[in-house]
């Protein structure tokens, strides 16, 4: 057989393969509900805790579609990147996947794939939304945004919300003119440029301390704290300046068209929704998911919350898929 006859021959039963395996219904032995998961940990121990939640997913679905234990079959995944699950969603072999923000608009905006946010994640107590913090040296003698105009500033890198997006929308909304700026492309490089002065001003990520019943500080959690060993005097050296805004925490996403079948369609999306946050309120589930991300839980989410999320996005320019090609 020529090459060429070869590969016609190859190339339609590909195209026989997964048009049969489209046609099929989600969920279904043979085309089991397929959930990605993006390696932020040793795959092994990723892969173990992917398993538990599907095992919990599928039994969840199974009694709420057909009132037995089995019946709705759940596989997870593990690409090596953002991008790979993107284009998972977009070919239709991912049907539910933990994303970032930029991957999500990667997905629905650039792209253009029929997807939806499902979840919100749940990190600390109840958090469910982050923002960034302007950080200046304590005898800066910087008491406002507006003494930040002309003075060198510090961000992370580009494809930083929380370092880079949001304080930019920030200064613009209280018209702040910065002086000298650079990337730093770590957030604890920006808090030691900061404290070391070589920078007046910079911005990282923000969380929360866990606090004690009495309000005393346990646990320092923002972006100092990743050079309290360096710098055992940074949360004296360097003070919060400033907030931005809130945005939600990134989403897990599901394609929007699982079954033809609108009525299916929206059953299994509840369904598998359901089974997620009740699965996070189990001692195994949280368990798994901190292992999983280091969540503390899931919630309900409108897609239209990340609304504002992917116009600043969008705005900045950014070449997206660039930037989460080495990601992992």
């Amino acid at each position: 057989m020529g090459t060429t006859l070869w590969r016609a021959v190859l190339g339609a039963a590909l195209l026989a393969l997964v048009v049969s395996c489209a046609d099929r219904p989600v969920g279904t032995k043979q085309r089991p509900f397929t959930m990605y998961f993006v390696p932020s940990m040793q795959a092994q121990d990723l892969g173990s805790n992917s398993d538990t939640l599907a095992a919990f997913v599928s039994k969840f679905v199974s009694q709420r579609l057909y009132g037995e234990d089995r019946g709705f079959y759940v596989r997870t995944r593990i690409p090596m990147s953002y991008v790979a699950v993107v284009e998972a969603l977009g070919t239709g072999r991912a049907d539910l996947a933990a994303l970032n923000t930029f991957s999500f608009v990667l997905a629905k905006d650039i792209k253009g794939y029929d997807v939806e946010a499902l979840l919100a994640v749940v990190r600390g107590v109840d958090e469910r939304t982050y923002c960034g913090q302007i950080l200046v040296r304590a005898d800066s003698g910087i008491e406002t945004l507006g003494d930040l105009n002309g003075k060198s500033f510090a961000y992370t890198d580009p494809s930083s919300s929380a370092g880079f997006m949001l304080p930019v929308r920030l200064f613009e909304r209280e018209g702040v003119r910065l002086g000298n700026t650079v990337f730093a492309t770590r957030h604890d490089s920006v808090v030691s440029m900061v404290h070391q002065g070589q920078v007046d001003a910079g911005a990282t990520y923000f969380s929360p301390p866990r606090l004690a019943p009495d309000g005393t500080v346990l646990e320092h959690r923002d972006a100092r704290a990743r050079v309290l060993t360096q710098y055992p005097d940074v949360f004296e050296k360097v003070r919060i300046l400033a907030f931005t805004e809130h945005v939600p925490n990134e989403p897990w996403v599901v394609r929007g068209t699982l079954d033809p079948e609108p009525g299916r369609n929206g059953a299994i999306k509840d369904a598998v929704r359901d089974a997620l946050v009740a699965f996070a309120k189990t001692p195994e589930g949280r368990e798994s998911l901190e292992g999983l991300y280091n969540l503390s839980g899931l919630a309900p989410v409108d897609d239209s919350e990340y609304d504002g999320m992917r116009e600043m996005v969008l705005r900045s320019g950014a070449d997206i898929e660039a930037q989460l090609a080495g990601r992992r």
